[in-house]
């Protein structure tokens, strides 16, 4: 019989290393992956993580690491202050969704105005529609005890539902010769979210992302709301004691990842995506749940985990472009990953005891 026992006081240096070793584990289980498709591990190993960051391309490539790392940390943000106070928002998707479109239907309901405001209406759009997005689950939470795991992410299906019927409706294209999509950002200045390095992609919510890690780390280690979402994550009954307002600490988690998933998906779609479609979904809100957690929810942690998962986005459109991999395989890696992450950090804190049993 195998049984788990807590180890009485599990290694800091262990902890500590449980990402760089998952990252380690995950690329030898993925040389195993590629071997059995046919292909070189090394070449497809090499592909993923030092082409784009080391590579011949590699100034296009970092620009585009930092384009994709910077939905997934300013939503992973998001989550890690629910997560550390065990408020677990598994809907970042839906409210990524919501924010691109309320903040999308906000600017193209001024179209084809060039005003200056255009853009920061739609920005503040988008976060109150991925906020008011995450306060449903929260409010069913306080009013009702429902699950906040369960009502988030059945919100993600609704919120995809509701994209698809605004682009094959009220926010189609008029011009678009009847294909389910909005009107281009990218060619309405007013509403775009340009590059601000050219050839780079490097856009304003790359810049937003890196001082939101800031005001998230300082609001985390330096601040009270940081030691209550810490108490409440560790000791609920002591929170309560200590004055924090259970019912208040899961509106504001929820709302906070809300917002800022919602800030996300409208920087996404003013800026890449340049459009809302049926395929905007990106898995962005999904994905940043291994961010998260990567990061052991730590601001610093979740900015280099968004960083090695944008990676492994950039390398895998690399391996699939030149070693004709298919995308599914990619995703595989992936979430080997979160796999190893989960299983080195049981290790790190528990210990497996073999015992004889009837």
């Amino acid at each position: 019989m195998i049984r788990l026992e807590p180890r009485t006081e599990p290694s800091r240096a262990m902890i500590a290393l449980t990402p760089i070793l998952a990252v380690l584990a995950t690329m030898i289980a993925g040389g195993f992956l590629f071997s059995a498709l046919g292909k070189n591990p090394i070449e497809a190993i090499r592909m993923i993580f030092w082409d784009p960051v080391l590579g011949e391309h590699a100034f296009y490539y970092r620009g585009q690491i930092l384009v994709k790392a910077a939905p997934l940390i300013m939503i992973a943000l998001g989550l890690s202050f629910g997560f550390r106070a065990g408020i677990w928002n598994i809907g970042a998707e839906g409210q990524f969704i919501m924010g691109g479109v309320i903040g999308a239907a906000a600017g193209l309901a001024l179209y084809p105005s060039e005003s200056i405001f255009v853009f920061p209406i739609m920005l503040i759009a988008g976060t109150l529609g991925g906020l008011l997005w995450a306060l449903i689950p929260a409010y069913l939470k306080i009013k009702f005890n429902a699950n906040e795991i369960l009502v988030s992410l059945m919100l993600v299906y609704v919120a995809f539902n509701f994209l698809a019927g605004m682009v094959t409706g009220p926010l189609r294209d008029p011009d678009g010769f009847n294909f389910p999509e909005s009107r281009s950002f990218q060619q309405w200045d007013a509403a775009s979210n340009p590059e601000l390095i050219a050839g780079s992609g490097i856009h304003w919510g790359v810049l937003v992302t890196m001082g939101l890690v800031i005001v998230a780390y300082i609001l985390l280690t330096r601040h009270i709301f940081g030691f209550h979402i810490r108490l409440a994550g560790q000791s609920p009954r002591a929170a309560k004691f200590g004055g924090v307002n259970p019912n208040k600490m899961v509106a504001i988690c929820l709302g906070l990842s809300g917002a800022l998933a919602g800030m996300a998906g409208l920087y996404e779609v003013t800026g890449p995506a340049g459009k809302l479609t049926t395929t905007f979904p990106l898995g962005y809100g999904f994905t940043a749940i291994i961010v998260a957690f990567l990061g052991r929810l730590h601001p610093i942690g979740i900015l280099l985990a968004g960083l090695l998962l944008a990676v492994t986005y950039v390398g895998g459109d690399v391996i699939q472009a030149n070693l004709s991999l298919p995308k599914a395989s990619i995703q595989v890696f992936q979430g080997m990953l979160l796999f190893f992450l989960l299983a080195v950090d049981v290790l790190v804190h528990f210990r497996i005891r073999f015992k004889r049993g009837l």
